[in-house]
């Protein structure tokens, strides 16, 4: 009797070929989250929000500045993509695979993935996560557990974006959701320009961490807008809800 034999675990992606993919406008997907491969993506049309065009409602201004949240940067990467990944009433199934989520687990631990994380008490209730190159963050997925917990990762997002220098946010696909926050879709055409001006000299030995680029942590550093203010948690949402309320 003969045996089938055990089908092959997937390779796993390299982080470096992965940030390449990133370099020249493409990004790894899923058909699902129980799928054995990842497929190349580079959109004909491309959701990008610009830093200054956030959109700062009225009422997601009140609750970014109440401090009802708490947020949180890189300090639960790991829970962050898993709470993105894992499937929703509103959302039966992701693209997000065991080995896009290793792969950003392996490029988080070398400096280049990051995570926005909401808390309500102790619990985590929403966020996003994301890859930073150069002056570009590029965002992978965001997920809420609590009214506009995913809203308020995005305003935070945007704030630190803008503090660190950072040119472009890259949302990938258009949604209603996003638009309603600012994104606008622009050609692949223009898309590969804002890349490549997000990407300009700070790409080479140090795969975009060089000078010129964009710093995630400029936010936290004493002599950011948000720490100079206040150390609370309640207040730093205030200075944050002025902040994009600056130019939207």
């Amino acid at each position: 009797m003969k045996h089938r034999a055990a089908p092959s675990a997937p390779e796993p992606l390299d982080p470096r070929l992965v940030l390449g993919a990133y370099a020249v406008g493409a990004f790894p997907m899923a058909d699902a989250r129980t799928a054995d491969h990842v497929h190349w993506v580079e959109p004909r049309q491309r959701a990008v929000l610009p830093l200054d065009g956030f959109h700062l409602s009225g009422s997601l201004r009140k609750t970014i500045a109440s401090g009802r949240f708490r947020v949180t940067a890189d300090q639960a990467f790991e829970p962050m993509i898993a709470l993105c990944a894992e499937a929703a009433a509103d959302r039966p199934d992701t693209w997000i695979n065991a080995q896009i989520e290793q792969v950003f687990v392996e490029l988080h631990r070398m400096g280049f993935a990051h995570s926005i994380e909401v808390w309500h008490d102790r619990e985590l209730v929403g966020g996003l996560y994301g890859l930073a190159l150069g002056r570009a963050f590029f965002g992978e997925s965001m997920v809420s557990r609590a009214r506009d917990a995913s809203k308020v990762a995005l305003g935070w997002l945007v704030a630190r974006l803008r503090v660190g220098g950072f040119s472009l946010l890259d949302c990938q696909f258009m949604t209603p959701h996003l638009a309603s926050l600012g994104a606008v879709e622009v050609s692949a055409a223009r898309y590969s320009g804002l890349l490549a001006d997000a990407l300009a000299g700070v790409l080479g030995d140090a795969e975009g961490e060089g000078a010129g680029a964009g710093d995630f942590f400029a936010l936290d550093r004493p002599a950011s807008p948000v720490a100079a203010a206040t150390e609370s948690a309640p207040a730093s949402g205030k200075v944050i809800a002025q902040l994009l309320g600056q130019t939207s």
